[in-house]
């Protein structure tokens, strides 16, 4: 199938007050990207509105909306409120010329057009001519427009049934583990060509691989889909024993990974789910430092683990390690599901948290068949068209609901407290506000669910008058909490009373220690077996935090590597 296929030009739009600046602007796209898209400059609002309602009626695609900062507050808006809600994939961004960063009023201008959702950056204006600048920030929008654009030739494609909750779960695998895919409902257009060019295989989920020699799989595992891209799930090599075992592929465990490594400490990583942990469902982290426009958590993890692979860092994903046992000569064993046993000098626990779960047994029983425990919503545009709901008022649900709304009819948050203020930062809260496909519900419990095979609706609570009402919902989103996943550690780790791991200076208060000499301040109550991130105890539950701790803990390993062991 040729890539030409999948449709003609996508329209990057530019809208300027000045005809000189909007000749220039346009100038540029064209010179740069005029090959593949098509460019459209327009000096007036209006023009502009007629410009996207016009791509709307031919079902023309656009990838990129820029805006001059000098148009009024209203005829901005509106151009970015058509774009949004006529080409929700667009990339939107505010149009500002150099040395608009003296101004304060550029600077609010901007962070809250960001905040309510109208962009997702800004761009300086060229002010040259092949100005590199200009274009290089326009190729990040483009690149980004392409990987969440559904219809989209992609490097990954899966096809099943709209309803089906493998297809589903195959995307967030794929999603999760940083790989560039796009689903196609059996019964359109483009996931029947697919099928055609596949000899219209069987089976309920259809997974082709174009980029790589057109692999085709039919109904796979996490494990065969993974190990077909080129993730490893197994460990082939005779040598099994290394310097320092990680439990946890999250962004601790990978700042364990790369700085280790890179160190030539002799570095293996088991994960048990999928690379990125808890931080790679993040559909965009905006506080990370050095990412000013934000990031997905799938894109940070997966820098992470190529840079880890690079430095040698072996991984193997979807297994998880049943057992840990210390030995009397130094140094762990280590019991890998699948795998086997390896042996490491020093272990890191980086295993993050579980999700808590509602314990209704009419959602227990659909579990993965729209419902879904702390699932990434960065698959969402499989439920283009359907209704969403997310349970929870963290920051992580405010993430969620409003990437649903990019691509869902409607998008419920369902909320035990009084006040989203109370547990969501500030700009979440104002953005799930001007959305309007997004209802709050304040003060309201989800008591049951309904569905035959697959969730068709919920019935919720009002928390103070007790009335209940059943809500339509195609999939339920839960993000109530975590506990951490130390259960499967030896008795002797010593644990708080939530399950969190002490290090440190807490460790050394603990019976379990023995030795003269304290903990180092990531080393547990085990001597040589450290824990990092969220399943430590008195963690600052943030990304960058956990980074810095994973990389940290490195110094402490060759500490303790290189002192006598007793």
């Amino acid at each position: 199938m040729a890539v030409g296929e999948w449709g003609d030009r996508p329209l990057l739009l530019a809208v300027d007050a000045d005809a000189g600046l909007l000749g220039r602007i346009e100038g540029e796209l064209q010179r740069a990207f005029g090959s593949d898209f098509r460019v459209r400059g327009e000096l007036l609002p209006e023009d502009a509105l007629r410009t996207l309602q016009g791509a709307k009626q031919r079902q023309e695609r656009v990838a990129l909306v820029l805006v001059d900062d000098s148009l009024s507050d209203d005829a901005r808006a509106e151009i970015f409120e058509t774009a949004r809600s006529l080409h929700p994939n667009a990339r939107r961004a505010l149009l500002v010329p150099w040395g608009a960063w003296a101004h304060a009023g550029s600077a609010q201008k901007i962070l809250r057009s960001m905040a309510i959702g109208d962009i997702s950056y800004y761009v300086l204006k060229p002010w040259i001519r092949r100005d590199e600048l200009f274009h290089r920030v326009v190729a990040e929008f483009v690149q980004e427009w392409s990987r969440s654009e559904p219809t989209n030739f992609r490097e990954v494609i899966v096809v099943a049934g709209q309803h089906s909750g493998r297809a589903y779960a195959v995307s967030e695998l794929l999603s999760r583990n940083g790989i560039p895919h796009a689903f196609r409902s059996r019964s359109s257009e483009l996931g029947q060509s697919v099928l055609a060019d596949l000899g219209n295989p069987e089976g309920e989920v259809v997974v082709w691989m174009p980029a790589i020699g057109g692999t085709r799989l039919i109904d796979p595992t996490d494990a065969e889909i993974l190990e077909a891209w080129g993730i490893p799930t197994s460990l082939r090599d005779v040598d099994r024993d290394f310097d320092l075992l990680v439990v946890g592929a999250g962004p601790a465990g990978l700042g364990a990974a790369v700085y280790a490594s890179s160190e030539g400490i002799r570095t293996i990583v088991v994960e048990r789910e999928a690379i990125g942990g808890q931080a790679g469902m993040s559909s965009l982290i905006r506080n990370y430092l050095g990412f000013s426009r934000g990031l997905s958590g799938a894109e940070l993890v997966q820098r992470g683990y190529q840079q880890a692979w690079v430095f040698g860092a072996r991984f193997v994903v979807t297994r998880e390690v049943e057992r840990l046992t210390p030995r009397e000569s130094g140094g762990f064993v280590a019991q890998i599901g699948n795998v086997g046993e390896v042996c490491a000098r020093a272990v890191v626990i980086s295993a993050g948290v579980s999700y808590r779960r509602l314990g209704i047994s009419s959602l227990e029983e659909l579990s993965g068949h729209g419902v879904y425990y702390g699932a990434s919503v960065s698959a969402a545009q499989a439920l283009t068209g359907l209704r969403a709901g997310v349970v929870g008022a963290g920051n992580s649900a405010g993430q969620a609901v409003l990437h649903l709304a990019r691509y869902c009819a409607s998008v419920h948050m369902i909320v035990r407290g009084s006040s989203l203020a109370d547990s969501m930062s500030a700009y979440l809260v104002n953005a799930i506000a001007a959305q309007p496909i997004i209802k709050v519900h304040l003060n309201t419990e989800v008591v049951g669910g309904h569905g035959d095979g697959q969730l068709e609706g919920v019935t919720m609570r009002d928390r103070n008058s007790g009335e209940e009402q059943r809500l339509p919902l195609e999939s339920l989103f839960v993000m109530i909490g975590a506990r951490p996943r130390t259960d499967w550690l030896p008795a002797e780790v010593d644990r708080d009373p939530h399950g969190f791991l002490y290090t440190g200076a807490e460790a050394a208060s603990c019976p379990s220690w023995r030795l003269a000499r304290s903990p180092h301040p990531h080393e547990t109550s085990v001597p040589g077996l450290f824990a990092v991130g969220d399943v430590r105890s008195g963690s600052v539950k943030r990304v960058a935090s956990a980074v810095g701790e994973g990389s940290v803990v490195v110094s402490e390993i060759h500490q303790f590597l290189a002192a006598p062991q007793g």
